[in-house]
């Protein structure tokens, strides 16, 4: 099967994100045959949450849809690079691959910062795949917080 990204999907959830006044990251969960199990944006403001980051939104989603907290044959595509708390529970459902568009320097947990799945400690480590359509993701992430400062 030839390799077919659903970053589109996860821009369009960031997108909507934004439009809600959240911090526009968008997230999609697909299975090994491409069929989506979920999609979302942040919504942490909303659901007064600080737990509700797009990834973690998605992977309970995909977790309910499949009855499994295990998502093996599943992969995750994100706007932005994970965080350390999404890192961790990407490891913890076994995501196969991760996509991700944005760099995070300042909060990321998989190239920056914690490097969660660096650590001996990590029971899985998801192949990545980072810079998938950064200049979107990036470009909404300057203009959200370019209008709110």
């Amino acid at each position: 099967m030839a390799f077919q990204s659903f970053m589109d999907i996860a821009l369009d959830e960031a997108r909507a994100a934004a439009a809600r006044g959240e911090v526009p990251v968008g997230a999609v969960v697909v299975d090994a045959s491409g069929r989506v199990l979920a999609r979302a944006g942040n919504r942490t403001r909303e659901l007064n949450d600080p737990s509700a980051h797009a990834e973690m939104l998605v992977i309970r989603e995909a977790c309910a849809a499949t009855g499994s907290e295990r998502l093996e044959n599943s992969d995750l595509y994100v706007t932005l690079e994970p965080c350390a708390m999404c890192a961790a529970v990407i490891s913890s459902a076994r995501i196969r691959r991760l996509y991700y568009g944005a760099a995070d320097p300042k909060s990321g947990g998989v190239a920056h910062g914690a490097a969660v799945f660096t650590h001996p400690q990590t029971h899985h480590k998801p192949d990545v795949y980072d810079m998938i359509n950064a200049p979107e993701s990036e470009a909404l992430l300057k203009e959200f917080f370019s209008k709110i400062r």
